[in-house]
């Protein structure tokens, strides 16, 4: 019990201080727990991390996750989980009911400012995200074509489809995709040779893990029961966006946006989202903003619900796998389908760069001067973000 409440001690200081995204909390977490407290090394910390971009959902609260898991079971990583996510929980709570009950022209301004720092912030992610998962004329193309795709049929069911076609594709091309895999005839000697520590030592055990089921059937099966029943129609909606979002971070703006619909403003999503680039922590914590939005008469609970479903597959997923990943990395057509798959989320996150973020926050030429100056002062000055979203709060405050 020591050794988790240890763990849930150390990543609950980590979720108060982590602000720049998931890419600088993988940079936290090495220095925490691979550079100072060595409870990995480098290799298995950067197995951890391949997997986590392999896998939908949060990629750094899957790599906290799976540290915890390594350090202390199951036990060990749900207290990672926590200590890393309520800080952003609880701020993004409090602030959803805020600002449901309370308005006025210095807190407009204020928001004003984050929905340009949104457009900042998305417009970087897909900058890199195109250099990391566009390198080649096919995938290319492929983020091309679901850009396209999404800005003339936006809808969740198109995403979805455009995924799965995505999937399709790179297995179908994946002697073009990967097209040096000396390695790969070579599988059956790496299978035999000695397991790493975090690799199941039984072989085709996979489809026996309980986590992985657990996560078919919420997925499947839970919005045909869920009908009628509010909780649980919260939780399924959530959960079938933590299940879709390829690339973490921002790549969940677009599949939220389409989830909540007609039930919030587009205004209220994005003031959502901007602020959940101004605090510490996980991105996926939107959530836990747009569930205390909805259900505005319960909003601490709408919130927790939102936050369980929005993250519970992304953890099962990183459970069911983690032991499995060196097998199932070695097998091309899965590697080929999440190249593509990648490919296809950078158009996902272009279309939604242009609506709803762009959109609904750039009316003038002072907001696109502005959005112009914090992209600047974010790549070439290189700002912390923290830094940057103090700017824009102050901006909002005396310009609007």
């Amino acid at each position: 019990m020591k050794q988790v409440l240890d763990i849930f001690w150390r990543f609950l200081l980590l979720g108060c201080v982590s602000f720049g995204g998931p890419a600088a909390h993988i940079g936290y977490f090495r220095a925490q727990f691979v550079e100072k407290l060595r409870w990995l090394d480098d290799t298995d910390y950067a197995r951890l991390v391949a997997l986590s971009q392999f896998l939908p959902g949060p990629g750094s609260s899957q790599v906290g996750f799976a540290i915890g898991v390594n350090r202390a079971g199951l036990k060990g990583g749900l207290s990672a989980f926590a200590g890393f996510t309520i800080p952003s929980f609880l701020l993004l709570t409090v602030l959803a009911t805020l600002t449901l009950e309370h308005s006025s022209d210095s807190l407009s301004g204020i928001i004003h400012g984050l929905k340009l720092l949104a457009v900042v912030v998305v417009a970087d992610a897909c900058l890199g995200m195109y250099r990391n998962f566009c390198q080649h004329r096919i995938t290319i193309a492929i983020a091309v074509l679901t850009a396209s795709v999404l800005m003339i049929i936006p809808g969740i069911a198109t995403q979805i489809a455009i995924l799965i076609l995505a999937a399709g594709l790179g297995i179908w091309q994946q002697s073009t995709l990967l097209p040096a895999q000396p390695e790969a005839q070579d599988t059956d000697k790496q299978d035999d040779a000695q397991p790493s520590p975090m690799t199941d030592k039984t072989p085709g055990s996979l489809w026996r893990s309980k986590p992985l089921w657990i996560f078919a059937f919420l997925l499947l099966v839970l919005p045909v029961i869920a009908s009628g029943n509010a909780i649980l129609d919260l939780f399924s909606r959530f959960y079938q966006a933590g299940s879709l979002v390829f690339g973490g971070g921002h790549v969940v703006l677009p599949l939220l946006q389409e989830l909540v619909g007609d039930n919030m403003s587009q205004d209220r999503f994005l003031t959502g989202y901007a602020a959940a680039q101004a605090v510490p922590g996980p991105m996926f914590t939107l959530a836990s903003f747009l569930g205390a939005d909805l259900w505005a008469d319960a909003p601490f609970s709408g919130a927790l619900i939102a936050t369980l479903g929005v993250f519970t597959p992304g953890l099962l997923l990183m459970y069911a796998l983690q032991p499995h990943w060196e097998q199932l990395a070695l097998r091309p057509g899965m590697a080929a389908a999440v190249t593509s798959i990648n490919a296809a989320v950078v158009g996902l996150l272009l279309s939604a760069l242009y609506a709803p973020v762009f959109s609904s926050a750039v009316f003038s030429g002072l907001d696109m001067a502005l959005v112009i100056a914090g992209f600047w002062a974010l790549k070439q000055l290189k700002l912390p973000l923290l830094a940057i979203v103090v700017l824009y709060v102050l901006a909002g405050t005396l310009l609007y």
